[in-house]
């Protein structure tokens, strides 16, 4: 149907499934693609039948491993939709207007990258080529989407994928577009190759991102040179210390200051690093971080704003749960099932 993308059919996540008597859940409301058509009047014919959101995955952990951190990125989106799927409709929310479109086609990828070693210099390397090219299949996926008219909520792998993200949004829309990031990290990094810790710093270099404002930011985790780069982009963040620890803003006071900044009708994408959560299973833990509803808030509020045109979530690493596999995907999955919800109830209310 496309290059670069697995088209989901029902039978795809049949498995995952299951059912109850006198109760409607979230896969029996949710709209497959005929993989036998063609993607892009496929994707408008959805549009035009009432389908406003396209649920999207990314299975790899190599974009963490390129920024010389820790895999285990590649089970989110299964975790999510084992919780998502199996969610009962009701007056709250019933997901007839989204499209569980499928996952990006990056498993040749993903095994290359299981060969390699981020402790030597010419493995990191490689690990980074292999990020350039997750790039391109990313944005050659979510152009289609979002030349549809569709809102696209990503789920899984690092957050090296936001710049694939962002450059088609930005090339689609024909402007520079804005992000807010719910992060302990500006993923702002030096320009030393892809990775998952540059993402947001290669699409400002190569304009496709116009504003950005970090919620959360974490100041002992982000070195000088990050810093000093982001003020020279004229960028901006709220710290975790100042909403946490001296309470200067509030989290919603914290959120407003950054939405504020995007007073202008560019698209605007609405991002989470999970590790923004405490004691989340994720590639770079944390147990001084946010709580699970100080997240769904935050997507809450961006996804309120007129202009928000994505939810990226990303980084959950269910592997890494201390309690082990079982636990870590039950964990994950009930989190950005959350997320995800939380997006949906923005746009709504």
């Amino acid at each position: 149907m496309a290059k670069w993308l697995h088209v989901y059919s029902e039978a795809d996540v049949t498995s995952l499934t299951s059912t109850r008597a006198n109760e409607q859940r979230f896969w029996q409301a949710l709209t497959f693609l005929d993989s036998s058509s063609q993607l892009e009047s496929a994707l408008k014919d959805a549009a035009a039948f009432g389908i406003k959101y396209v649920l999207l995955g990314i299975n790899e952990d190599f974009g963490p491993k390129a920024n010389c951190g820790k895999g285990g990125a590649t089970l989110g989106w299964q975790a999510f939709l084992q919780r998502f799927l199996n969610l009962p409709c009701n007056d709250f929310l019933t997901p007839n207007n989204v499209l569980l479109l499928g996952e990006i086609d990056c498993d040749d990828l993903q095994q290359l990258s299981d060969q390699l070693d981020n402790a030597n210099p010419e493995q990191l390397t490689a690990l980074r080529n292999l990020c350039e090219q997750l790039d391109e299949r990313v944005s050659q996926v979510l152009a289609m989407v979002f030349a549809a008219g569709l809102e696209p909520i990503i789920i899984g792998g690092g957050h090296n994928n936001c710049y694939g993200i962002l450059k088609a949004l930005s090339q689609t829309s024909g402007m520079p577009c804005n992000a807010i990031n719910f992060d302990p990290h500006a993923d702002f990094r030096a320009l030393e190759g892809r990775h998952s810790g540059n993402g947001f710093h290669y699409a400002y270099d190569q304009s496709f991102l116009g504003d950005y404002h970090v919620v959360g930011l974490h100041e002992q985790k982000n070195n000088q040179a990050i810093v000093t780069a982001l003020k020279q982009a004229r960028f901006s963040f709220t710290s975790y210390q100042e909403i946490q620890v001296s309470r200067e803003y509030s989290l919603t006071k914290a959120c407003e200051i950054g939405l504020q900044r995007f007073a202008n009708k560019a698209p605007l994408g609405i991002e989470v690093d999970v590790d923004s959560i405490s004691y989340m299973p994720v590639s770079a833990f944390t147990n001084c971080g946010f709580s699970v509803s100080d997240a769904e808030h935050f997507v809450y509020l961006g996804a309120k704003q007129e202009s928000s045109r994505y939810l990226h979530l990303c980084e959950a690493a269910p592997a890494n749960h201390p309690q082990g596999l079982p636990q870590g995907m039950l964990e994950s999955g009930q989190v950005l099932s959350a997320l995800v919800c939380s997006y949906l109830r923005g746009k709504v209310d």
